[in-house]
């Protein structure tokens, strides 16, 4: 099991603001299965965590968005926390860079608020996804079938609720990023399948 992901390299796009345990754990995780895990975010040096409503550790970002190239990486991570995926989604940046996971079917990660930026990057219409249950509404209207479950995986997409899912989220993450690119969410996804779901 310790390498499983050997040779995959993943990113984690988070900002300040992400929920402390959603991003140290799937890291920690990712990294026990032999992954090259990068930290991504929209400015360099360190974002703060948060543990709830209070001021958690903060983390080193390895590459800003400036520096990063979606191309590189195997898979995405998208951790929770309400401002950091509020922040990420109003950035054209983080949408692009995300986008490129949705087009060309690698496998994502999003936890609790994290699918929020997957809403302005196009990649939940037709899905079936959790999230924090505040999202469901948002979800539902852009296309997605949301669930109230802890982890739900569709063809490469492993969403979960909460930090209460994520030994659950982080066993499925390893799975799909063991198997990679699902290409029912690349080439078909984008013409009649689309306007189909």
């Amino acid at each position: 099991m310790a390498n499983e992901l050997s040779g995959k390299k993943v990113a984690v796009l988070a900002t300040d603001g992400y929920e402390q345990v959603e991003l140290t754990e799937p890291v920690r995780a990712l990294k026990e299965a032999g992954a090259s895990v990068s930290i991504v975010s929209i400015k360099s040096g360190t974002i703060q965590g948060f543990k709830h409503d209070e001021k958690g550790d903060s983390v080193a970002v390895d590459q800003t968005l400036d520096e990063a190239k979606a191309e590189s990486f195997d898979a995405l991570v998208l951790p929770g926390g309400v401002m950091n995926p509020d922040t990420l989604r109003m950035t054209e940046k983080a949408v692009v860079f995300t986008k490129h996971f949705v087009q060309s079917g690698k496998p994502i990660a999003a936890i609790c608020h994290g699918p929020w930026t997957l809403i302005d990057a196009e990649g939940v219409r037709g899905r079936r996804m959790t999230s924090w249950p505040s999202l469901k509404t948002d979800l539902r209207n852009a296309g997605a079938q949301w669930e109230d479950s802890e982890v739900v995986t569709d063809q490469g997409l492993v969403t979960s609720r909460n930090p209460g899912d994520i030994p659950a989220f982080c066993r499925k993450m390893i799975e799909e990023f063991r198997e990679g690119r699902h290409e029912r969410r690349g080439a078909n996804d984008q013409g009649a399948s689309r306007a189909a779901g």
